[in-house]
């Protein structure tokens, strides 16, 4: 069998069986299918508002990125430990890691939220000052009723962890359409029916937020799961395993939030593009983060399974679940990402752009897919095995160093310089994914990630 590696474990080593497996990842995939398609329909629904609308959404997405970048990393964090402890049996510290994942997860979104409140105005003109005033006025509306879902966000985050560790995606992916379902009709009647504009988006988006957090957290209260938390580890503070969460979390949230700062400094650059550029670069980047389903959906799949066997001690299962995960990844990659590009040309007619804008929509695409199913399968879901061994400060530090030197620095040559605009910008997020494919293979091979010890 293709998927299958060389390198062969006795059966009842393997604790994922390949039915197991699929049980685990089809309701991600799913999950993180819907949550796309949404990202879409927020920004097919606003461009009916205009294009100073979209262009107004599509910044203040780019820098909310970066707090839910950074809820995410925290929850992964959660989810590295939990599954480990899982792994080794100890259903104490499973149960204290979750509560403590809640507990921090909630103080630290609430201080985002006031942070923003009260700073929203004046980061937007730091960043994006140089934008015209309809789109400005536009981002500080959709900005300050998003921040409003920022606790509920990081929540729904830490829920939804802890039931992947337990290999229950059907749970979230349930919870996942309800709120998907939630924000679509909401958008619908926000745009077609009260003529909010960017208003009308960023309501139902909070409110199907509440909901999602609402269910989850409900839901991890249950004394039937395999971890569950209780209100008594919830409101105590246990340094050491706080600690422990935030040795995974905080290298993690490091990469994922700079990471996002670059991708908001790159989007001052695009603001100055003027707004055709802007509003195609948005539209680009709802189509991008539905062809980049298969990382999104593999990656947390690759945490519990490799989690689980580092935690049991097996470092040849980890090894053989690394391989096999990745394998997988790749064929669904490359299927998917021309899949998506197939049907692009059909989407943009849904679009109320300009022909200049949906062009360059889909040159931005073909650009993006190329890469995003040969290369992105290294530095997206695969990194996620590194980091559930424990290996997480180099993971950081590659990613650091793509980053900058890559993407940054030759978005400004390709882009400024060489006067590519949003296509420069594209094609210097194109390397950044190869140098950071080459390190981390590199990595990988050198077997360095295997020597961690998360729990001792």
């Amino acid at each position: 069998m293709v998927l299958e590696p060389k390198m062969q474990i006795s059966e009842e080593r393997r604790i994922f069986s390949n039915r197991d497996l699929k049980e685990l990842i089809l309701p991600l995939f799913i999950e993180q299918l819907l949550a796309m398609l949404v990202g879409i329909a927020d920004t097919l629904m606003v461009s009916y508002a205009g294009e100073a609308a979209v262009s107004g959404v599509s910044l203040v997405n780019m820098f909310n990125t970066i707090f839910i970048y950074l809820f995410t990393a925290l929850a992964a964090g959660g989810a590295v430990v939990v599954s480990q402890y899982i792994g080794s049996g100890d259903k104490k510290n499973s149960n204290l890691a979750a509560s403590q994942l809640y507990t921090f997860s909630f103080l630290f979104s609430i201080v985002s939220m006031v942070l923003v409140l009260l700073g929203n105005r004046w980061l937007l003109h730091l960043l994006f000052g140089s934008t015209e005033a309809d789109v400005m006025a536009a981002s500080v509306v959709y900005l300050r009723i998003s921040a409003y879902s920022y606790p509920a966000l990081a929540l729904y985050n830490a829920g939804a962890a802890l039931y992947r560790s337990m290999s229950r995606t059907q749970t979230t992916m349930k919870v996942s359409l309800g709120m998907n379902a939630i924000n679509v009709a909401g958008n619908a009647i926000g745009i077609f029916v009260l003529h909010a504009g960017v208003a009308g988006v960023a309501w139902p988006s909070t409110i199907s937020r509440i909901f999602a957090a609402v269910v989850m957290t409900a839901l991890c209260f249950s004394r039937k799961n395999q971890v569950f938390i209780t209100w008594k580890q919830v409101f105590a503070w246990n340094g050491s395993m706080v600690k422990r969460l935030l040795g995974v979390a905080v290298p993690n949230g490091i990469e994922n939030g700079l990471f996002q700062l670059a991708k908001v400094a790159l989007s001052s650059i695009i603001a100055l593009f003027g707004t055709s550029q802007i509003a195609a670069n948005g539209v680009a980047q709802s189509i991008w983060s539905l062809a980049a389903l298969v990382g999104a959906a593999l990656g947390p799949a690759f945490i519990t399974v490799v989690g689980q066997c580092m935690g049991a001690g097996d470092v040849e299962a980890a090894d053989y679940y690394m391989k096999k995960l990745f394998r997988l990844t790749m064929v669904i990659s490359v299927v998917w990402n021309f899949l998506i590009l197939a049907v692009t040309p059909l989407v943009l007619l849904c679009y109320d752009l300009s022909p200049e804008t949906k062009e360059l929509v889909f040159l931005l695409v073909v650009i993006h897919n190329l890469f995003n199913a040969f290369v992105f399968p290294v530095g997206g879901p695969f990194v996620n095995g590194l980091r559930a061994a424990g290996d997480v400060k180099y993971t950081m530090y590659c990613s650091l160093f793509a980053t900058i030197v890559c993407r940054v620095a030759l978005s400004v040559v390709f882009g400024i310089w060489l006067n590519m605009g949003v296509i420069g910008v594209a094609l210097a997020m194109a390397c950044d994914w190869c140098i950071k494919a080459v390190l981390l293979g590199l990595r990988y091979r050198s077997g360095k990630w295997k020597s961690f010890q998360l729990l001792a």
